[in-house]
């Protein structure tokens, strides 16, 4: 698989998580700042580093899981897996220019 491909199936996924939103902001978790990283392996294995608002996020157990569900249907993808990480905390800074402004902070 070339580079070219595997950058094209990894954006395919970053088009699937802009469909995902935190139930509390109504932003989606990509232009959030909530994904770290997405690494496409050659084997086409997704995995996607990701944080939480907070720690005590309503949906710290369903929205990993809604991640891997959705991204699991992109047609080229074999496995995912979702890891949940609180470093660096996220912050609002994090968030594109884009979901500033859908929230009013710019």
């Amino acid at each position: 698989m070339t580079d070219a491909e595997l950058q094209a199936i990894g954006e395919k996924v970053v088009d699937v998580l802009r469909t995902i939103y935190d139930p509390e902001i109504p932003v989606d978790i990509y232009e959030l700042g909530l994904i770290y990283d997405v690494h496409v392996s050659d084997e086409l294995d997704i995995k996607i580093l990701m944080t939480l608002t907070s720690p005590n996020c309503p949906v710290a157990e369903s929205l990993p899981e809604e991640v891997k569900e959705k991204v699991r249907s992109v047609d080229e993808v074999n496995e995912v897996e979702v890891e949940i990480t609180f470093d660096p905390p996220w912050t609002k800074d994090m968030m594109s220019e884009e979901a500033m402004l859908e929230l009013g902070f710019l």
